[in-house]
């Protein structure tokens, strides 16, 4: 009976489920057509490493079999940035995005290409971010001060559902460790939508939903 339970709750229940466990679709595509060793080492440390980000295991994304021991982050947003340099500041963005409830997101018709620096892309991103942390620039209160004036139009009690495109650029290393992500916003492709707080896939939810998913192509191991 455990089993069976544990099936039925590992199915997604909604429409916004359904898409969150189909995201790596795509590069399950590419994973199992490639020929590539090294590229395929890229891809599946890739997929993983998004996997367990949106579960929270950060720190397992973070360990030394997947990434390197100072990796450099760019993320840019609206007119804003986010710069991150070595572990320790990787780590706090991570940690930041766990203590707002801002790291179930999900991307969607994602496509790239990949070589042996790494793969560069472009993809439908998808995130859940409560109202009282909107503003122009979805990670302009990283620092916990809350929204900025920009965001009064948005209900603070409230969740929404931010949908843009972004392009994206991941290096890695000839170990298939990930040096680092630049990230960039598409800003005219943005779409935001309140959404139902039973629509919301929380935290939680979204470690119990990839749980079976993240191990498909085995543990990386040194």
């Amino acid at each position: 009976m455990d089993n069976i339970h544990n099936t039925a709750s590992t199915q997604p229940r909604t429409s916004y489920e359904e898409e969150f466990v189909r995201m790596m679709d795509d590069i399950d595509t590419m994973i199992e057509s490639s020929t590539n060793p090294v590229h395929r080492k890229i891809l599946v440390n890739y997929r993983r490493h998004g996997l367990l980000e949106v579960s929270g295991r950060y720190n397992e994304l973070l360990s030394p079999n997947m990434t390197v021991a100072e990796p450099l982050y760019r993320v840019f947003e609206g007119s804003g940035s986010v710069i991150l340099t070595g572990m320790a500041e990787v780590r706090g963005f991570y940690e930041a995005l766990t203590a707002t409830n801002m790291l179930v997101m999900w991307t969607g018709k994602q496509k790239m290409a990949v070589n042996d620096w790494g793969f560069a892309g472009e993809a439908e991103f998808s995130q859940f971010v409560p109202g009282s942390l909107l503003g122009d620039n979805v990670f302009q209160s990283m620092d916990n001060t809350g929204a900025t004036a920009g965001a009064s139009e948005y209900d603070a009690d409230a969740f929404y559902l931010i949908r843009r495109t972004l392009a994206f650029v991941w290096h890695y290393n000839s170990d298939g460790k990930m040096i680092g992500e630049h990230v960039y916003e598409d800003t005219q492709s943005k779409v935001i939508t309140k959404v139902a707080n039973s629509d919301v896939i929380t935290a939680e939810r979204a470690r119990e939903l990839l749980s079976p998913l993240i191990d498909k192509y085995g543990t990386i191991s040194e």
